[in-house]
This record gives structure tokens, C-alpha cells and sequence, in this order.
């Protein structure tokens, strides 16, 4: 059995997680996320075509999130980096002498430069199945909404990160350690994944040239945030887009459709209290009025829009619909959701 308090305590593990915070880009990263926001901030108020960028109640109940996301993140650290990584990387990669070898009979992945290349590699096939179920799942969605809950999009949006993501997202990278990647190389790709994420949150830069081809890039993520209903679930990857191409999920943005941000059914509040908690809320008054276990189950685990007799839509629904009127009536142009 795990002993916790051994793992708390003793000395090796907590050597490794110094060396995690020393490896973790976030340390250094989050500090710039500030200034960035503020830059930002400041070129779209002396801009008047990109005046309207930032909204003030807005941008301080996403930082009010942004910062609590960091201060929890602080302390579940423990849960994360060590209970979960390390202990998964101690169980399935045990020392057989002085090497760590893995249950599969060959030895653990060290440090060589390509390792650090399949480990970001598998970082990001990783993000995109966490983010896709983040859309997919509604108990999911409920925690993910929060960062989609914003009508603008900028840099200070990026930081407005849900709080309850923080708990569940470790289990889906628990495989990289099993296989043998070390919990600090994790830990440092999720800093690389993070850094990646913040920057394409802007609509000030231009098109990337040939590395859109193969990287998400800005004009991808905001296309992932617009409620039009062609952009709904589209364009989950971190920072490659291939994993999107490949599963069916890859949208170009389109310069003719007027985007709109944020969400089809947003908590119209600045408070972030209802920010957090508004569609938790929701599915609680979706279980209780539903009349049969399996539409309590669906109403949690199904994919949000879902209801047994058609009264709400899924994504995929409201997609097939867009689709057909889009076929019937060509003349019309179907940009954003009723």
C-alpha cells in the first residue's frame, strides 16, 4: 500500500519535486503571462480598431480565476506530480538493480534529446484526447466552461482556467509514466503544453506561414473558441494540429464568417462564483427532473445539449441541422447559432 506519509517525507521524493518546480516552465513562464496581458491590454486601448478587445469586468474575473487556478495548482502539486506520476512510475517501472526497468521487460526512458521529443510528442497526443473529452463529457464541460465563458478573446481569457480541471487532468496522463517516461520529463512537457496554450489566446498576430500546416496556431484557437456552430468542438490539439486532422476535429477559420465568442449558453455574470459553478448547477437541475436512471446518467456523462426527447442539442445535432440548411438553402449564409 502507499504510505502517504512516507512519500511526504521522505527526502528523495522531495529532492525530485524541487527539481520539478527547477524543470517546470510554468515557474518562469507565469510571470510573463502578466506582462504579456498588460501589453496587450495597453496596444488595444491606444488602437481603435482593436479598442473593444478587452472588457474590465471581463478581464478581472478572469484573473480572479487565473490566480486561484495557480494557487490551487500550488497545492495540489502533491496529488499530481507525486502520489499520482510518481508513484505510477515507481509501481511500473521498479529498480532492478541500479536500473529502472519497466514491467514490460525493457529499460525505463532516460534523458536522451529524442526521448524529451516522444515525451512532448505524447504530451500532446494526451492534451488532445483531455481537451476533447473536456467537450464531450458535460461533468466534464462543466469544469472546461469556465475558460470558454468569456465573449472576448485575448490573453487575459487565457488565464481564465477553471479550478476543477485541476483535479481529474493528472489521470490522463498517468500512462506516460507507466511506460517509463520520468514524472519530471512530464511535468516539464505539461510546462511547454501550458506556455503554448497561453500565447495563441491573441488575435494581434498574423498567420504563421508554413507552420500552420502542422501547429495550432492563433487563427486555429479562435476558431476552437467561436460559438458559430461550425467552429463548436473544433481544433483541440496543443500545439500540433495533426492529432485534429487525424480524428476529424480540424477546422480552418474562415475569413468571411463573422466570429462570435464565448459560449451558446453563457452564465451572463462577471461573478466568478457563477463562472465556476453554473453549469454543475445546470446538470444538477437536469438529474433531478429526469424520470429514468439512464437520462440521469446521460444528463452527467453524455455530451453536453443532450435530452431524451430533443428538447436541447448536442454539438453533433446542432452540426447535421447546420449542415442540411446549409444544403437546402445555399443562398443563406449560416454563420452563428440561433
Amino acid at each position: 500500500m502507499l504510505n502517504l506519509y512516507y512519500l511526504i517525507t521522505n527526502s528523495t521524493t522531495f529532492r525530485e519535486i524541487f527539481f520539478m518546480d527547477f524543470v517546470n516552465p510554468l515557474v518562469y513562464g507565469a510571470p510573463c503571462f502578466i506582462i504579456f496581458i498588460l501589453l496587450e491590454l495597453t496596444y488595444s486601448k491606444n488602437h481603435d480598431d482593436h479598442h473593444d478587445l478587452y472588457d474590465w469586468n471581463d478581464l478581472f474575473a478572469s484573473g480572479f480565476m487565473g490566480v486561484g487556478s495557480a494557487v490551487l495548482a500550488a497545492f495540489l502539486k502533491v496529488v499530481s506530480a507525486i502520489v499520482i506520476f510518481t508513484f505510477v512510475y515507481d509501481i511500473f517501472n521498479p529498480l532492478v538493480g541500479d536500473v529502472r526497468t519497466n514491467i514490460l521487460g525493457y529499460e525505463s526512458f532516460g534523458f536522451a534529446w529524442y526521448i524529451w521529443l516522444l515525451c512532448q510528442l505524447a504530451d500532446d497526443f494526451t492534451y488532445y484526447w483531455f481537451h476533447r473529452a473536456n467537450h464531450e463529457i458535460r461533468i466534464l464541460w462543466a469544469a472546461h466552461i469556465v475558460h470558454h465563458s468569456s465573449d472576448n478573446f485575448n490573453l487575459g481569457t487565457a488565464v481564465r482556467n477553471g479550478w476543477f480541471t485541476l483535479l481529474y487532468k493528472p489521470f490522463f496522463y498517468m500512462w506516460m509514466p507507466a511506460i517509463g517516461f520520468s514524472p519530471e520529463m512530464v511535468v516539464f512537457c505539461l510546462g511547454i503544453e501550458a506556455l503554448w496554450q497561453f500565447q495563441l489566446h491573441t488575435v494581434l498576430l498574423p498567420k504563421l506561414g508554413i507552420f500552420e500546416k502542422f501547429m495550432n496556431t492563433h487563427t486555429m484557437h479562435q476558431a476552437h473558441h467561436a460559438q458559430n456552430v461550425e467552429y463548436l468542438d473544433k481544433n483541440h490539439g496543443g500545439f500540433l494540429n495533426i492529432f485534429d486532422k487525424l480524428f476529424g476535429t480540424w477546422i480552418a477559420l474562415d475569413d468571411s464568417i463573422d466570429v462570435k465568442y464565448g459560449v451558446i449558453h453563457a452564465p451572463s455574470s462577471n461573478n466568478p462564483i457563477v463562472i465556476l459553478t453554473h453549469e454543475f448547477k445546470d446538470i444538477w437541475n437536469d438529474v433531478k427532473k429526469s424520470k429514468k436512471l439512464s437520462h440521469a446518467f446521460m444528463y452527467i456523462f453524455g455530451p453536453p445539449g443532450w435530452s431524451p426527447d430533443g428538447s436541447t442539442l448536442t454539438v453533433k445535432q446542432q452540426q447535421r441541422l447546420f449542415k442540411k440548411h446549409s444544403t437546402d438553402n445555399p443562398e443563406v449564409v449560416y454563420s452563428r447559432p440561433n
